[in-house]
């Protein structure tokens, strides 16, 4: 067949046949230009970030990343090359004298603009998560947006990354203009009539076919090819993570985001409810339980008050209050000599073994006020949550105790619906920072000093009182004078670069060192100040979320993932609880019932008190007092400080709990108390 050069006057009538072989060369075009983009990309990327790689990747490995990476990506070149291929070539063959070329040239433009974008909202995102963007995503979307888009300018540098996507975008347009424009397409000779209906079908077919492989990742079928589930295929995380291009890691968070709301969480069975209340009433203890009503299958009874009852009781969460910077490796930082001083104490008492309720503060938040584990129903936005107090709500049996149960924050009350999910869910007051009429400090609202002053303020001759408190000063943007304040910012930006040689950003995770020694610094002459009036008084102290602030490249998943938990005041001793006694955000409050409530004393919980459960989870990670791992995957590591552990017997130990814990807080969220 002799090939000729096609006429690029783009107006000239032409046959059906002769326009839809031209269009087919042209999405060809768009669908190439697009797949190589993905791929420089994500080669850039990985060059960029090259140390988050271990240091046992070899040139194999890196290939066979980009390999498989490259094969993953033909499903996202696809999904916009179909835009094309419906709006401009299915119309082109409906009548051959309509010509859409710019079409097909602006939707090449506007996926390379929102490549662009998404290529450098991934860094930012990646040193943060460590993650090709996740579900945090979908958190995102109900954050306090203004608050989150000053962060995105002042921490993340959203302007200038936005003029590189920008420019970026206006080459990408140049390159794809001249290719769709300047580089001819090739043209079918003149065919007979019964030829060319032939001929059609054919091309036809090819390009079902082509567009049945590229949905595929490079196969033929859900097994034969790649997709975001199973691209992991090499050994290193990061590389794991550039396999996926910035489409693939948006699909996969929305993905999630669905399944999880349909209840298709792992974990989560709530075919077996009904077996999983009789579990929680076994591990309880709890011989009576029968019906169809969830509460009498978690039902507790307190064994009797440890300490006398405390006056104050307050609750702690420190913004990203990560459990590394208390540990030995670092000590040199001074960040965390607050909260060690008071761990060490003989008033108080600490353990390593703690998890927090999942990766943001309001999972964190919600899962305290509700009892409740993360399975990503947002509490918070879930219509029950205002129509009913669930049975594991801590503020009612607190008040039961004769508490009056306080929310404080540093920020303002309408963030994440979090004011209205506490009032509704039992609590007395709430206070932002307009409440208490607290200078804005930072986007979010004021800083620590300020937050505790006002709550400092407040106490008196009030019944007793249950606070929950949530800080703000510890987040981008990081705003703290804290060289005012009293931190070294200058040695502390020496001190990292030689006790975190692979920081990718010494100096701004010096920053992030000094906010945390800030927060320490702030909660421990609050407690010791508290104390000093009221003796009577009684603190735990823990961290929303660890993920964030992250001590190098590589952290270990305990650096990654955990936070401290610390018991401190009136009546409080070393053996109050068991030595690195396990537990979660949701154990909080039945540890403080068991603690303060007379004997025989009836509560409703799902989660055990810390040190009555062997094992705690979030929504990735898992932890006993000797192994960490993770929950849907193989990898795990001893805890610091130990050797060895069997990492077999936790699993066990995760299986028998996180099933129940995740299936009955899914019932609760998603039907009530009644099993049917």
């Amino acid at each position: 067949m002799r090939i000729r050069r096609y006429d690029t006057s783009w107006n000239r009538p032409q046959g059906r046949l002769e326009k839809y072989f031209r269009n087919i060369q042209q999405d060809l075009k768009l669908f190439f230009f697009l797949l190589f983009l993905f791929c420089l990309y994500r080669v850039v990327f990985m060059g960029i970030l090259a140390n988050f790689m271990g240091s046992d990747v070899g040139a194999g490995d890196i290939l066979q990343a980009n390999w498989t990476g490259l094969r993953l990506s033909l499903k996202s070149a696809g999904g916009f090359t179909l835009l094309s291929f419906v709006l401009v070539t299915l119309p082109g063959i409906l009548n051959p004298r309509w010509s859409w070329e710019k079409l097909r040239l602006g939707i090449g433009t506007v996926a390379s603009f929102l490549l662009a974008v998404l290529f450098e909202a991934r860094f930012p995102y990646y040193e943060e998560f460590h993650m090709t963007y996740g579900l945090q995503v979908m958190q995102g979307v109900h954050d306090d947006r203004s608050a989150l888009f000053m962060t995105m300018v002042q921490e993340y540098g959203l302007p200038w990354r936005l003029a590189i996507a920008i420019a970026l975008t206006g080459i990408s347009w140049y390159l794809l203009r001249t290719l769709l424009t300047r580089v001819g397409t090739a043209a079918l000779p003149s065919l007979a009539r019964s030829r060319q209906i032939l001929t059609m079908l054919m091309l036809f077919l090819a390009t079902v076919s082509f567009a049945f492989v590229a949905r595929f990742g490079g196969g033929v079928s859900y097994a034969t090819g790649i997709n975001w589930e199973n691209a992991g295929v090499t050994k290193d995380e990061f590389l794991n993570e550039c396999i996926l291009d910035d489409v693939q890691g948006m699909y996969r968070a929305i993905q999630s985001e669905k399944r999880m709301k349909a209840g298709a969480v792992y974990g989560v069975n709530k075919d077996k409810v009904r077996e999983m209340a009789e579990r929680a009433a076994k591990l309880n203890g709890n011989t009576a339980a029968a019906g169809d009503d969830i509460r009498s299958y978690i039902v507790r009874q307190a064994p009797g008050a440890k300490i006398a009852k405390p006056k104050h009781i307050f609750i702690i969460l420190g913004e990203t209050w990560a459990q590394w910077p208390m540990l030995e490796k670092y000590e040199r930082l001074h960040a965390a000599d607050g909260i060690k001083s008071l761990a060490s104490s003989p008033q108080g008492y600490y353990t390593q073994s703690f998890m927090p309720n999942g990766d943001f503060t309001s999972i964190a938040i919600t899962g305290l006020i509700t009892g409740l584990s993360e399975v990503n129903v947002r509490a918070n936005y879930q219509p029950r949550s205002f129509k009913e107090v669930y049975p594991t709500a801590m503020a009612p049996q607190f008040k039961e105790l004769g508490y009056q149960v306080d929310f404080w924050y540093g920020g303002t009350p309408s963030w994440d619906n979090i004011k209205k999910l506490a009032l509704a869910q039992g609590f007395d007051h709430f206070y932002g920072y307009p409440d208490f009429k607290a200078p804005k400090t930072n986007t979010w609202g004021t800083n620590d000093r300020n937050l505790f002053a006002a709550l400092e303020k407040s106490l008196g001759d009030e019944p007793p009182t249950v606070h929950l408190i949530m800080t703000t000063s510890n987040h981008p943007p990081y705003n703290v004078d804290v060289a005012a304040e009293g931190f070294d910012l200058e040695k502390a930006k020496s001190l990292v670069r030689e006790i975190i040689p692979d920081a990718s950003d010494p100096d701004t995770l010096a920053l992030e060192i000094g906010h945390y020694w800030y927060m320490d610094k702030i909660v421990t002459e609050f407690v010791h100040e508290t104390m000093a009036k009221y003796p009577d008084s009684l603190f735990v102290i823990t961290g929303d979320h660890a993920v964030r602030t992250n001590p190098g490249p590589k952290p270990t998943l305990f650096e990654f993932q955990s936070v401290p938990f610390v018991l401190y005041g009136q009546g409080v001793t070393k053996d109050i609880l068991p030595a690195n006694a396990v537990g979660g955000h949701t154990g909080i409050a039945p540890t403080l019932i068991n603690l303060i409530a007379p004997q025989g004393f009836t509560y409703h919980a799902i989660a055990p008190a810390i040190g009555e459960t062997p094992v705690a989870f979030n929504r990735g990670y898992w932890l006993n007092n000797q192994v960490m791992g993770q929950v849907e995957g193989e990898q795990t590591e001893s805890l610091p400080g130990t050797a060895g552990g069997d990492a077999v017997a936790g699993r066990a130990q995760l299986d028998t709990y996180l099933p129940m814990m995740r299936t009955l807080s899914w019932w609760l969220l998603e039907k009530g108390t009644t099993m049917n």
